[in-house]
């Protein structure tokens, strides 16, 4: 019989050791006690072997108890509830250990990438009987419980064992299903009941503003495609449509900020990008988080599609329509920091257990955040883990890790005094830059690219970690993408005195592989949008935005813009409607709308303006110093013969006879920013053969005469 101490703790839920309260005890004569603890329960009877027998309850208690002459092998419970419904099911406390020590101990080595497989809520037969399996890490936790729709969400019912030598608490429940909700109730080391817990491993979650798990199971592996692994090289034309995919359009009787689901953007979104000849999707964080207003930046569910656009099934339909559109699909996935929600990961079981404890180290104050430890095993592995799911599971192409330089720099956005150096007195977060290396080995070798987003000049972001590096495949260029837009914002007049703006990025071109985004980040907070910051009037404004797409595409780097710039959107993104999709057929825009989707016609083409995208060999000056005339001028190489020559007139001042040093017999104008096609003025060079003559320009012995249209840029090609 239990003592009255032991009762007590089962009655506050407190028990250090439910198993061994509950479920079947041997007497030591060949018949056992069996015990339920049921509070809800109006009478409890065990079925063995089709016989019933009642299970007493104790005076005053939800303990149900009764001795067994003998000891069966299996039995199940059968529960009159005081609502008057009745349940049958085996007991949970009837089950051994559900996790072996070699899992456990893949959870602490640290870089484990698929702790997912162990951790979390698993559907799974034991012993021949349906439910599913909880796991959860909690090593400073008093006690844990899973409490869901399944059992009133009373912490009491089902308090879990814990694995001593690795601080994960586990539990097999039989009759558990998919679709079940499900949280952890969690007891602090000092006694105190925390907030309920979502499932850091949930692999599917309510919709906000509900926070529960939803019990559904790892999703089957899909490969990236194989003719994908081409198209993702440094070599290849890379151009990326970056979308929200929340406020991207509005589907049918949808209100107003209602959400659209996966299956109609998978039937409209993939075939509008691939049709403007992108080459790429990115979509903004779409892992499960609280708060609509972060977009997706602030996520707490690093293995959950969001609900807003409907189930993990839906969004790998998604995945598989980019692919069948020739799409590749990178997601943005946030390492960096988390949000403080009291139902999330701060302060887990009590203690800072996923963050950094000092906040010196564990707070982002720019951001309201709290930030990993990096350097504890299970939050490496953790992290870890979420970048391999999404590329195993899904079959994504890659990953766009959010502020990087945030982790690679303990002193980052903190003043002198308010950081916690390195272990040697730097400024570096080793275990940081460790993981990040781990991360960009493990996505690489299952067939995957990762992108930066970093805005420092820490060195190799890109490289190779065989060769000293990060490891990942290509860098944000955030500096290229602030001097150049400082330039078109400045009036055309003045742009002479910031000619460097514009040709600085060739200094550091090729020291990374770089990505040129023209993000979100651009257009928001009072930035307004690209077209907004073109100075001039109406026709300028346009001129100058199809100009700095001209000289976008002609640079080297690989291309990234925001949904709505494509058309040059008026007015700044606002998250919480879709696109002004009513601007988008007027005029201008349709012209811009056209020339994006015939630049990235133009750079697929032409091997000479991506193969050598991020090669020194691949680029050559022709006019860099025209500062007076705001005139830049290059060649774009691809290493094997062919060239492409790019012109940009950045006043709004035509220039006939513009002369350009430079080589061979003939060239042709194949695209030009200025074309009535696209709202220009339609000055140019014609179609025809431009023939090369002997006058020296520009260093060189022969030259090319030009007509430079107004706020254009101009491509051309040998003949």
């Amino acid at each position: 019989m239990l003592d009255a101490a032991q009762l007590q703790a089962l009655q506050q839920a407190r028990h250090g050791d439910p198993f061994a309260a509950l479920g079947l005890h041997g007497d030591g004569q060949g018949g056992a006690w069996l015990r339920a603890f049921l509070p809800g329960a109006r009478a409890v009877a065990a079925v063995v072997a089709g016989q019933t027998t009642e299970l007493p309850r104790r005076p005053g208690t939800d303990l149900f108890e009764a001795h067994l002459p003998s000891r069966p092998a299996t039995y199940r419970l059968r529960v009159d509830w005081a609502d008057g419904s009745q349940t049958e099911h085996a007991d949970a406390y009837a089950f051994g250990p559900c996790l072996s020590d070699a899992e456990l101990a893949r959870l602490r080595d640290g870089n484990e990438v698929r702790v997912h497989e162990i951790l979390g809520a698993h559907p799974m037969q034991m012993q021949g009987v349906e439910g599913v399996r909880f796991a959860v890490w909690a090593p400073n936790a008093q006690r844990v419980s899973v409490v869901g729709s399944f059992n009133a969400w009373d912490g009491r019912r089902h308090p879990m064992r814990l694995r001593h030598d690795a601080g994960v608490w586990e539990l097999f429940i039989p009759a558990v299903q998919r679709g079940d909700l499900y949280k952890f109730e969690l007891v602090s080391r000092e006694g105190v009941l925390l907030p309920l817990k979502a499932d850091p491993y949930a692999f599917a979650a309510e919709l906000r503003p509900a926070q529960a798990s939803v019990v559904a199971g790892l999703p089957p592996k899909r490969s990236c495609p194989k003719a994908r692994e081409a198209a993702n090289r440094r070599d290849a034309p890379i151009s990326v449509y970056e979308v929200h995919p929340a406020s991207w359009r509005k589907f049918g009787n949808a209100p107003e900020g209602g959400f659209p689901t996966w299956d109609e953007l998978a039937a409209t979104l993939p075939a509008y990008a691939a049709g403007l000849g992108f080459t790429h999707l990115e979509l903004l964080p779409i892992s499960e988080h609280p708060f609509d207003g972060s977009w997706g930046y602030q996520t707490l569910g690093l293995f959950a599609p969001t609900r807003r656009f409907g189930s993990p099934e839906g969004f790998a339909r998604f995945v598989q329509a980019c692919h069948e559109q020739g799409l590749g699909l990178l997601l943005d996935w946030v390492p960096a920091h988390f949000p403080t929600d009291a139902f999330g990961l701060a302060r887990f079981d009590g203690t800072a257990l996923y963050e950094y404890a000092d906040p010196k180290e564990g707070f982002h104050r720019d951001w309201n955040t709290l930030i990993y430890n990096f350097g504890r095993s299970e939050v490496r592995s953790f992290l870890a883990s979420s970048a391999q799911y999404w590329v195993e599971h899904f079959g994504v192409d890659g990953l766009r890790v959010d502020a990087v330089a945030s982790m690679l720099y303990r002193d980052y956005s903190r003043p002198y005094g308010e950081w916690v150096p390195n272990v040697d007195g730097g400024r570096e977060n080793l275990e940081a830059i460790s993981l990040l290396k781990h991360v960009n080995e493990q996505v690489s070798g299952a067939g995957a690219i990762t992108v930066a987003e970093e805005s420092t000049a820490f060195p190799g972001v890109s490289r190779p970690t065989t060769s000293g590096g990060l490891g990942f495949h290509f860098k944000w260029n955030m500096g290229w993408m602030n001097d150049t837009l400082r330039y078109m914002h400045t009036d055309p007049v003045h742009r002479r005195w910031n000619h460097s703006q514009m040709s600085f990025g060739l200094v550091y071109a090729f020291s990374e592989n770089f990505h040129l985004p023209l993000s979100h980040d651009e257009v928001v907070h009072g930035k307004g949008s690209l077209l907004d910051k073109m100075p001039g009037d109406a026709w300028q404004s346009f001129a100058n935005l199809r100009a700095y797409y001209g000289f976008m595409w002609g640079h080297p780097g690989k291309k990234l813009l925001f949904m709505g710039q494509e058309w040059g959107q008026r007015g700044e993104w606002n998250f919480e409607t879709c696109l002004p999709w009513e601007q988008a057929d007027e005029p201008a825009h349709a012209g811009v709308r056209r020339l994006v989707s015939d630049l990235n016609a133009l750079y697929r083409r032409e091997p000479a303006l991506h193969r050598l995208d991020c090669e020194a060999e691949g680029f050559e000056w022709l006019v860099s110093d025209d500062a007076e005339q705001s005139v830049l001028a290059w060649l774009r190489h691809d290493g094997q013969g062919r060239l492409v020559m790019v012109i940009c007139n950045l006043t709004p001042v035509p220039r006939q006879g513009y002369r350009i040093g430079c080589r061979g017999a003939a060239w042709r104008e194949v695209l030009n920013t200025d074309s009535e096609h696209y709202g220009g003025s339609n000055l140019g060079n014609g179609s025809g053969p431009l023939s090369v003559e002997p006058i020296p320009a520009h260093g060189r012995s022969h030259s090319l005469a030009l007509t430079l249209p107004p706020l254009a840029t101009l491509f051309l090609v040998p003949c």
